[in-house]
């Protein structure tokens, strides 16, 4: 058996492709498991975050050997899509939870410290 480029690039992509999913389903037990609100916001965030960067790098790996693109088109849009998926995934998390603090969410019994009931 002969392992050429394509064949390390076909593994390379599935790799980042499961470790996608992976974050995307550790992010999915942490929205069933975790206990408050703010919890299940902080895990969905960063799964999220992390499973889309996996599944895009995958798909920069894959598409300009398997279709009719050329490398630099889909590494634009690759790189474009994941800086908008780490300026837009936490901001649009933490105007949630802000906005869940300020309308009364009730939090965790266990919570030690609270930053924002300083700020109301």
């Amino acid at each position: 058996m002969t392992i050429n480029l394509t064949t390390i690039n076909d593994l390379a992509t599935v790799l980042f492709l499961v470790s996608g999913l992976f974050f995307m389903l550790v992010a999915t037990v942490g929205l069933w498991r975790l206990p408050d609100f703010y919890h299940r916001m902080h895990a969905a965030t960063k799964g999220v975050t992390l499973g889309i960067v996996g599944m895009l790098v995958a798909a920069l790996l894959y598409v300009p050997h398997h279709m009719e693109a050329t490398f630099i088109a889909v590494f634009t849009k690759v790189v474009l899509a994941i800086m908008f998926q780490f300026i837009a995934n936490p901001v649009g998390a933490h105007l949630l939870s802000k906005a869940a603090h300020l309308d009364g969410c009730p939090k965790w019994d266990q919570t030690v410290f609270d930053d924002l009931e300083k700020s109301r």
